[in-house]
């Protein structure tokens, strides 16, 4: 055991002298391989594709929910993976590790294998990373390379298929040094464990798993691994949506991060990629009554009955993200019960003419509610100019819950949003209320205006070549007021 003991430490202690930050010890960086060479065109679609607008379109495939797991080696990345996709089980989950996608060592790279820096971001073909990221992203099944660590290169014969899935996992020591990769990515966690252990754990997965002898694995450790978790992998901890202290060991926050992903895979795409647009929980009541007024043929009674009950649920989703204060009354029984007290300060304002159709339901969950109106003409100048704007003169005061029953283009809505932003309504105090919404409206507002919120009963495929929402429900002004013959 002294000798033993001896050896390894003269191991630690001759390794740990000046190291090096490049891909190999001599600093020679082969040239870079024709896949990671990519276009301008190409790298600012990777960039852009976690924000496409087409994400929101019914015709492409519904939107994955992808991961980003990293931290320090034998961390226990694997671990927390393997514990969320168990309780994921009911949604299809993919694992794509980062190590698949290693260069393969050139036959003189492979006779200095104990030179080469494994722990560098260009030991790694980010290229082919997100271009598999990208076609699972669009639906596409990918074969993904696998890497024998005993080599040092990839099977050239067999690959791994990896088909389209609802939560895409992507584990890697550097999977967030590339912004190109962390643009992907709806979630980002690191897994935060205590060096000894990551060693320790190092050590036996190596030497049990990959067939290396101890020394070796103690030199590499010092030499490439701790340097390159100092200057790559802790600063990339910065990133991070959710850090996991412990590991596998935290069940806590795993449970967590669970909920909050199936929260996610049950909302719209652009529900994702804005925080502040909410749509109300879809029922068959809803789908039933969104059918009726889609409908051509219904009677101008039934459209405005079935449109007053969708405007109502609307209006009181929107209510509940008012501001609330705790309030303690007195029940009948003598009992004393805590609840809350609504938000004084409120009023309406309606976009003319449509909005107006969502006055009464307004009035009927607000009593004595202020309503403003706003008029902005639509035709031919894109709705950006200004008719006639009545509102409360303590508007400034007020939360506002803005009402228009169809939000298509959103030229209209922002000029209304900037006129009481310039009244002195803060942007964080408007609520914007629809009945429908284009994905192309939501962009414009959202990009706009990030602090409001956006409340709405669905959100449609797209607009037509003349602006017009689709499928839609027409012109719902006309509709609702009879003025459509």
């Amino acid at each position: 055991m002294p000798e033993e003991t001896t050896s390894i430490d003269y191991v630690m202690e001759a390794a740990s002298g000046p190291h090096f930050s490049g891909l190999r010890l001599d600093g020679l960086l082969s040239s870079p391989p024709a896949s990671l060479s990519s276009s301008p065109a190409q790298r600012s679609s990777a960039s852009a594709s976690g924000l496409s607008p087409l994400a929101a379109d019914s015709n492409f495939p519904k939107q994955p929910f992808v991961i980003g797991v990293s931290g320090g080696t034998a961390s226990g990345k694997t671990t927390v993976c393997d514990m969320i996709i168990q309780q994921l089980h009911d949604h299809r989950v993919v694992l794509v590790n980062q190590d698949s996608f290693y260069r393969g060592l050139t036959p003189e790279e492979s006779e200095r294998v104990h030179e080469y820096n494994f722990d560098h971001p260009e030991a790694f073909d980010t290229e082919q990373l997100l271009d598999c990221i990208q076609k699972l992203k669009s639906g596409q099944s990918y074969q993904v390379p696998i890497y024998d660590f005993k080599i040092h290169r990839r099977c050239s014969d067999s690959f791994r298929q990896v088909n389209a899935s609802d939560v895409i996992i992507l584990e890697g020591i550097l999977i967030f040094h590339d912004q190109r990769v962390r643009n992907m990515m709806n979630m980002k966690i690191f897994v935060d464990t205590d060096a000894d252990v990551r060693l320790a754990r190092r050590i036996r997965r190596d030497t049990v798993e990959r067939g290396r002898d101890i020394n070796s694995v103690l030199e590499q450790y010092a030499k490439f691994v701790k340097p390159a978790f100092d200057d790559f992998v802790l600063p990339s901890k910065k990133y991070a949506d959710v850090i996991i202290p412990r590991g596998g060991d935290n069940h806590v926050a795993i449970d967590l991060i669970v909920q909050h992903i199936q929260t996610k895979l049950g909302q719209h795409n652009l529900c994702k990629i804005y925080p502040n647009v909410y749509v109300i929980q879809s029922t068959f009541q809803i789908r039933g009554m969104h059918t009726l007024i889609r409908d051509t043929d219904i009677s101008k009674h039934d459209f405005v009955f079935y449109s007053d009950r969708l405007i109502r649920l609307v209006v009181e989703h929107g209510l509940g993200h008012l501001p609330f204060t705790e309030k303690q009354v007195v029940t009948p029984t003598g009992s004393a019960y805590t609840g809350v007290d609504f938000c004084k300060k409120l009023c309406g304002v309606s976009i003319i003419r449509s909005g107006e159709s969502m006055e009464n339901a307004m009035r009927a969950c607000c009593k004595g509610i202020k309503i403003g109106k706003i008029l902005i003409h639509r035709d031919g100048d894109n709705g950006k100019q200004l008719i006639y704007e009545k509102l409360p003169k303590d508007i400034s005061e007020r939360h506002v819950l803005l009402l228009d029953p169809v939000l298509a283009t959103g030229n209209s809505a922002n000029q209304a949003i900037e006129l009481l932003i310039q009244k002195g309504v803060p942007e964080s105090h408007i609520i914007f209320l629809n009945l429908i919404s284009a994905p192309e409206g939501i962009h414009c507002v959202c990009k706009r205006f990030p602090s409001l919120k956006i409340v709405t009963s669905e959100i449609d495929v797209e607009l037509n070549e003349e602006f017009r929402v689709i499928p839609g429900l027409g012109e719902f002004g006309d509709r609702y007021f009879g003025t459509d013959d």
